[in-house]
């Protein structure tokens, strides 16, 4: 099985805003920088789009080791939140409905499909990798000059 590192990353101006998301795709000797965007978004959907986005790239099952400056999403999957959120009908402990539902159940099917470790870093900080996410989304932002 291929073994693939991943580093991803979300950006929003305002939030609610549009927004952008940023990720590295490394395997043997080889590496992928991604972005995309949305014109109405969350950081955390952003977020959770790098993640998607990424892993989706991938062309078979693989073995990943995914960085995320995220606790929303790393915690997500450590500490399956997801597997309550589904067992109590997307409702969190407090009865209110789980944001981002649909990702989240993209991001199940992906989990499923791949063998992936969940992995935090510290945003801002001096992770080289990190850093170029959050520079790819920011740069991936619509309209973020006007």
């Amino acid at each position: 099985m291929k073994e693939v590192v991943i580093y991803t990353d979300g950006a929003c101006s305002n939030n609610p805003g549009p927004g952008g998301w940023g990720a590295v795709l490394i395997w043997d000797s080889h590496k992928k920088e991604m972005s995309g965007s949305s014109e109405w978004t969350t950081n955390q959907r952003m977020e959770m789009m790098a993640a998607i986005e990424a892993l989706k790239a991938l062309k078979y099952p693989c073995k990943v080791k995914l960085h995320s400056d995220s606790a929303y999403l790393v915690n997500g999957f450590n500490q399956k939140w997801y597997e309550n959120w589904q067992k109590n009908n997307w409702m969190t402990k407090s009865k209110k409905k789980v944001d981002n539902q649909d990702l989240w159940e993209e991001l199940i099917e992906l989990n499923n499909y791949h063998q992936i470790e969940w992995i935090k870093v510290k945003g801002h900080s001096d992770d080289e990798l990190n850093n170029l996410c959050d520079k790819l989304a920011r740069e991936a932002i619509p309209n973020k000059n006007k």
